[in-house]
């Protein structure tokens, strides 16, 4: 079907570097700690607080910005939820002392925790169900391309123009995007007089299709449903496997090999990227052939089963060079990639109309799967070993092998997950009670974690 206008990829496009943006303004501070340290006279262990506290921000306020998503629509959350970080981004360069860069990082987090639910209730009204997964794997390969890109052109900008001048810069270039994003964005595409009726149509006729027989549920039976919870399970898994790339990789590759084997550290986010890429091409394809089901479950599990792989042949075949195991890690990290677009759609394919507050929950527990891994990767290296595949300690191949079994599970999760499975009916007493059990439980498992992570 011919269109005469094709505006929803000028939406795809403005959200990819909504991503970009997100990524750079998180990795800002890492590539300035040194001198922030230096200028502020803080502590290293006062500069792991610095950057804990982003994440109890970031995690505990999902589902709110989510939910506010939902109700007030997209156009205007993420207008304020890019104000209100791209604010504090800038500010953070005006802080004076460790105090005032704790308050700093924990409004940013806050902040920055609608920028994926709101720009997900924003794909949910543009985008309809069979382009979905090329959609998300463009979106969410921005987070990459913003981190490798940051990971490289960071240091330059701070040595240019200094740390402070550094978050400015970050900050004002979130404030042009909302700038354009009032401009152009609405949040239903007949509110755009630039897209033609015959665009319309299309988006409209495809909005719900994968998923038309489920109605308004009540948001605690979606939440908890079996569907939901495999979901965020698998979420989990792919984040405790990827989230290494940001957190452990490269001090990892300074105490194995010394002095120079860092420079690998952003080769798996280039992987990542491709991933992103390929598996929306891999997900629109297979949609394409009359297999919506399969659209989403084929690229996720075999995206988990390569992270297996890959993982595995680091234990087998053992990382001789730092090039070499940083090779096999980024294969793992393809595989777990593959999975977020199919992720994300499926949010969409069940959530619908709550498809921000949907998207916030999976990806807050995924927040938990990052914090996990970051606790356990040293205590695995230091301590654990497994008999026959690791038979000694110094090394993360059991947190690799703990991973692969992970990955293996959610693999399986994948058979039972279904953007058309019918939620079963329960009375608004059950349904409360089931909602209030869950929250209570991500929350105190949230904080635990990140409490943990904040402290150590």
């Amino acid at each position: 079907m011919k269109l005469q206008t094709n505006k929803r990829y000028i939406l795809v496009v403005l959200l990819f570097f909504h991503t970009v943006n997100t990524y750079m303004d998180r990795i800002c501070i890492s590539a300035g700690s040194e001198l922030i340290k230096s200028d502020l006279g803080i502590s290293n262990q006062m500069m792991g607080y610095i950057f804990g506290i982003f994440a109890f921000g970031y995690a505990l306020f999902q589902i709110p910005s989510g939910y506010l998503a939902d109700r007030y629509g997209p156009k205007k959350m993420l207008t304020v939820i890019v104000l209100v970080w791209s604010s504090f981004t800038a500010l953070t360069g005006a802080t004076w002392n460790a105090a005032s860069m704790l308050v700093m990082r924990f409004l940013f987090g806050v902040g920055e925790a609608g920028a994926f639910p709101g720009a997900t209730r924003a794909f949910y009204n543009w985008i309809p169900a069979r382009e979905r997964g090329m959609a998300n794997g463009i979106f969410h390969s921005g987070a990459r391309v913003g981190a490798a890109m940051s990971l490289f052109l960071m240091p330059f900008l701070i040595k240019l123009i200094g740390w402070r001048s550094t978050f400015f810069v970050c900050g004002m270039l979130g404030i042009v995007w909302v700038m354009v994003w009032n401009f152009w964005f609405k949040n239903m595409p007949r509110q755009n007089e630039s897209v033609s009726e015959s665009e319309l149509n299309y988006i409209e006729s495809g909005i719900a299709e994968i998923n038309p027989g489920n109605g308004k549920l009540p948001l605690a039976v979606v939440l908890t449903s079996s569907n939901m919870l495999l979901l965020m399970f698998q979420y989990m898994a792919s984040n405790i496997t990827f989230f290494i790339s940001f957190t452990w990789l490269l001090p990892y590759l300074f105490s194995q090999w010394g002095k120079g084997a860092e420079i690998y550290a952003p080769i798996p986010l280039l992987f990542g990227m491709v991933a992103q890429w390929f598996a929306g091409w891999l997900t629109t394809r297979i949609y394409s052939m009359g297999l919506p089901v399969s659209s989403r479950k084929i690229p996720a599990i075999a995206g988990f089963l390569i992270a297996v792989v890959g993982l595995m042949l680091i234990v087998v075949v053992g990382g001789t060079t730092p090039l070499a195991f940083t090779l096999l890690f980024s294969v793992a990290v393809f595989g777990v990639e593959m999975t977020i677009s199919p992720s994300w759609s499926v949010c969409m394919d069940i959530g619908k109309e709550k498809s921000g507050t949907i998207s916030a929950t999976m990806n807050m527990l995924g927040n938990i799967g990052s914090a996990f891994s970051a606790i356990i990767f040293p205590f695995f290296v230091a301590n654990i070993t497994i008999p026959w595949l690791v038979v000694s300690t110094g090394t993360a191949n059991s947190f690799f092998v703990f991973a692969a079994c992970i990955n293996l599970l959610a693999a399986l999760a994948w058979i039972f997950i279904s953007p058309v499975k019918m939620l079963g009916v329960l009375s608004q007493q059950q349904a409360r009670r089931r909602l209030i059990i869950f929250l209570v439980v991500v929350f105190v498992t949230t904080s635990a974690l990140l409490t943990y992570k904040f402290l150590n």
